[in-house]
């Protein structure tokens, strides 16, 4: 297996945070939209009760590409490491 340590010249991030986002939030779902300016990322629980917006993330049209380049990125990582991932359609989800 190829070395995939990061180059010794990456910068590292110091992170501060409370204990309620550093929990993260479960999300099933998301809805996204777009205005001139920016995007709005809104991430949804889809759930027996009902959909909820869990978190709503602002960012601008840059941004987004490097946020799909990066999750495109780790998804290809993810899925040579555990193998493909299913996707589930929205008449796929049950609630027992």
């Amino acid at each position: 297996m190829a070395d995939q340590s990061k180059p010794e010249n990456m910068n590292q991030i110091q992170i501060s945070t409370g204990d309620e986002v550093s929990r993260g939030r479960y999300s099933n779902s998301m809805m996204v939209s777009h205005g001139a300016d920016e995007f709005i990322l809104d991430w949804l629980l889809n759930s027996p009760n009902g959909v909820h917006l869990v978190s709503r993330v602002i960012v601008t049209p840059a941004h987004v590409k490097k946020i799909i380049d990066a999750l495109k990125e780790n998804l290809d990582n993810y899925e040579k490491q555990f193998g493909s991932v299913m996707e589930v359609g929205l008449g796929d989800q049950k609630f027992h």
